[in-house]
């Protein structure tokens, strides 16, 4: 099957997690929007059928359009191998995925913590306090809960990749980027995050797409971005 991706062409952001997947799975996939005429096709793709997604990313497949990440990484997760195949198991996964997500939006909001449709200097302030509690704070919250779940496995399901560790590896690869203080300072205390993230990125066909031009650069367009003075 060749998968539609419906995304944003020029930042990394929540289709990113859906890209990992695909890429591990090594499934194909059309980046829809990156290609001609795609950010259209995307914006058609937003008003049509009679199960509209609010807001990209989306997957086609199997004439299905299937709008959330984490609702699209269960879709790919039991169909590739990146989930077990019990129905615990499978809400095990979704459970840590939408934990995931939780992280990410608290992230994306440090930058935005107003309104979204600001501009970043219109809410500098007030970023600069989001961001002092997050870092100070939520990081260390979330990465202790996540050390936990891990233990001292391989994965945080146990030896075989989940999806939800190619997302937590997708946090912290953000995380880095835009607070990379915060970050190296939180995970000193929690090595086995450290492991689970260069363990990820050497996976053969993860390390491959990192090194190729399929995967976007960080920016500060996208979720994660690199304001050095929130960096505390």
């Amino acid at each position: 099957m060749a998968y539609e991706l419906l995304y944003w062409p020029s930042i990394q952001g929540r289709g990113e997690f859906v890209r990992l997947a695909l890429e591990e799975a090594g499934e194909d996939y059309e980046d829809v929007a990156r290609g001609p005429g795609g950010v259209d096709a995307l914006m058609a793709t937003l008003k049509e059928g009679p199960t509209p997604s609010f807001a990209p990313p989306f997957l086609r497949a199997e004439g299905m359009t299937i709008g959330q990440t984490a609702a699209i990484l269960m879709y790919l997760g039991e169909r590739h191998g990146l989930a077990p195949q019990d129905t615990a198991g499978r809400l095990w996964v979704h459970q840590l995925q939408l934990t995931i997500a939780d992280l990410v939006a608290e992230a994306h909001d440090t930058h935005h913590p107003v309104g979204s449709g600001l501009y970043y200097e219109d809410q500098k302030a007030e970023a600069l306090r989001r961001a002092q509690d997050f870092t100070a704070a939520r990081v260390p919250k979330f990465f202790a809960y996540f050390s936990g779940v891990l233990g001292e496995k391989d994965y945080l399901l146990g030896a075989n990749v989940t999806y939800a560790d190619l997302s937590l590896f997708q946090l912290l690869e953000g995380l880095d980027y835009a607070f990379p203080k915060a970050t190296a300072r939180a995970l000193a205390q929690h090595p086995n995050l450290a492991a689970l993230r260069g363990r990820v990125a050497a996976r053969p066909r993860i390390a491959a797409y990192l090194q190729s031009p399929r995967r976007i650069p960080f920016n500060e367009e996208g979720i994660f971005r690199r304001y050095p003075e929130l960096d505390s």
